[in-house]
């Protein structure tokens, strides 16, 4: 019988609320559900919101009462910020974050770089923005409630998963014993000591860095902005590095290096976390400023990955189906851009718009995306913590350098994450004119934002299926090409056309957007004549032609639905 805690986690500026958990003898309705998803954190609460906007419905298993202890994931990137803009919840992070667009690295007391991610006006969202994971899981929590086609039941235990051809078994222990729940998909989104991966015997492909590291949340009140600081091989902490990040209330992040003489049990000891957070107080000039903990922890840098993220009907997703290093803000950002793939395409199988292939190519873009995080984040992680003498001592000579070699100092640059561009995808239109355009998002991008008003962007205009970018100055679409359009939707496919250009209504049309100075039009490379782009759930593009006719949109869409 699964016993969850039903006592408040402690912190000092996060109140826990403690739900009640959902029990089988209350809750007589049939058992099954076209998609279980093991796992409320990050990755599982996207992935359902996803699914919902599709109109799939979903039941989430929360072996907790509560949302997760500690600050854990902090610094979301700007593509993850409009991720969640899709599933409603970005407004109340940009309210309660901390945006911030500047990282300093110091070796010897001196600043030896300060790095500036791109801002522009195009930009919704800053580069970054720094909120505690409670308060991210609590919103993403908030809309999935608002959601008739999610089913959260929280204190359910999933213990066993089996599976045949045509569907799966989860058995599932609550505080009243068990019951058996019957899926058609099972979503293992159960974190990186992912259990059902342990059960299903299933290898990671990668490395595990040595050394561990310590993550330690304390309230102060420290004369810094919200910027990242790196500091290098500390004479606190020689060899190592220390990272500091500002977080909402009060709270800052000290991040370092445990000493080789020094166990993860023996870091954790108050008198050895005080004694730590003393000296890089008094590294920066500030000795003797009190502080009090909030939260601790131990994590060892590992890039390892699933070769494959579809098991039968299990797909693994977030740290259950990968684990990277933190360095370069990479553990939630990947999450989220694993669960909007997942949703998506998930979502279409599950309606029987798409075949199984479909779910395969998510497969293998998301674990090539996975595998081009590691290879980022290895160069990071042995730069921040060399594995062997001899990346030591090229770490140490670059160290060295950057104090009167400038051009040494972009070294420091920590690699952070970014969205993965699907260039290579099975879903990219072969008979489009990608390779005629100039500029503008190519083939697998995500798509450039556009400021269309005071408070009014390009991307707020899409999502929930796929979107075609009409460009065109003429007042209505042509027949053939509406004939597809409609086709395509009376078969159940999502599909939004915004016409971009034209400073009247184009019948035909969901949404019409003037570009009457060109802006739209420069940024997507689009020709006087006009172009179109097609995107996929995702946004990613999957066509874009020069001109475009009936049978060339027809064939991009059945690139994009294999069956």
């Amino acid at each position: 019988m699964h016993l969850p805690s039903d006592q408040p986690r402690p912190s000092i500026y996060y109140n826990y609320r403690v739900f009640q958990p959902w029990l089988p003898s209350a809750n007589s309705q049939a058992q099954h559900a076209p998609v279980v998803i093991v796992g409320a954190g990050p990755a599982g609460l996207v992935t359902a919101l996803e699914l919902a906007r599709l109109g799939v419905r979903s039941v989430v298993l929360s072996a907790e009462l509560q949302v997760s202890q500690g600050s854990r994931a902090i610094v979301f990137t700007r593509r993850s910020m409009e991720i969640l803009q899709q599933v409603g919840v970005a407004q109340r992070i940009t309210d309660h974050g901390l945006p911030w667009r500047f990282g300093n690295s110091f070796y010897r007391g001196q600043k030896v770089f300060r790095l500036e991610a791109p801002h522009d006006p195009n930009d919704r969202f800053f580069p970054m923005i720094n909120i505690q994971q409670q308060y991210l899981e609590e919103y993403l929590l908030e809309a999935c409630q608002d959601s008739p086609l999610i089913d959260l039941r929280w204190g359910n235990k999933a213990v066993e998963v089996t599976q045949t051809d045509r569907d799966a078994q989860v058995v599932v222990d609550t505080p009243e014993g068990t019951y058996p729940l019957q899926a058609d998909w099972v979503v293992a989104a159960d974190g990186g000591r992912s259990e059902i991966r342990s059960a299903m015997k299933l290898p990671m492909e990668g490395a595990s860095y040595e050394g561990f590291f310590v993550i330690a949340d304390i309230r102060i009140d420290l004369p810094y902005p919200t910027e990242r600081l790196a500091f290098f091989d500390p004479d606190w902490n020689p060899g190592n590095t220390i990272l500091m990040h500002r977080e909402p209330h009060g709270i800052w992040r000290i991040d370092y290096q445990l000493p080789a003489d020094e166990t993860p049990e023996q870091a954790l000891h108050p008198a050895s976390l005080k004694a730590r957070i003393d000296a890089q107080l008094a590294m920066i000039g500030l000795a003797g400023t009190p502080w009090e903990m909030d939260w601790n922890s131990v994590y060892s840098a590992r890039t390892l990955t699933l070769p494959d993220f579809v098991h039968g009907r299990v797909i693994f997703t977030g740290d259950a189906a990968h684990l990277l290093p933190i360095f370069g803000v990479r553990g939630a950002n990947t999450a989220f851009q694993d669960a909007q793939s997942l949703g998506w395409h998930l979502g279409l199988v599950v309606k029987g718009l798409a075949g199984k292939a479909l779910l395969a190519n998510h497969s293998t873009e998301r674990v090539g995306a996975a595998r081009e995080i590691i290879d980022e984040a290895g160069k990071s992680t042995r730069f921040m913590a060399p594995p062997s003498a001899g990346f030591r001592w090229l770490r140490d000579a670059v160290l060295s350098l950057s104090l009167s070699q400038e051009f040494v100092r972009p070294l420091y640059h920590w690699r952070t994450s970014r969205p993965h561009e699907y260039t290579h995808s099975a879903l990219n239109s072969v008979g489009d004119d990608n390779a005629l355009f100039t500029c503008g998002p190519a083939h697998g991008a995500p798509p450039k934002n556009v400021r269309l008003g005071p408070n009014d962007f390009l991307l707020d205009h899409l999502g929930g299926g796929f979107d075609l970018l009409y460009f065109t100055d003429a007042l209505a679409l042509p027949h053939p090409l509406l004939a597809v359009i409609n086709a395509t939707r009376a078969k159940g496919v999502p599909l939004n056309v915004l016409a971009i250009g034209a400073n009247l209504a184009v019948s035909g049309a969901d949404t019409c957007l003037p570009d009457a100075d060109g802006h739209i039009r420069q940024l997507y490379g689009v020709p006087a004549h006009g172009a179109a782009y097609l995107l996929r759930p995702d946004q990613h593009v999957c066509a874009r032609w020069l001109t475009l006719d009936a049978t060339r949109l027809q064939a991009a869409l059945h690139t994009a639905l294999p069956q």
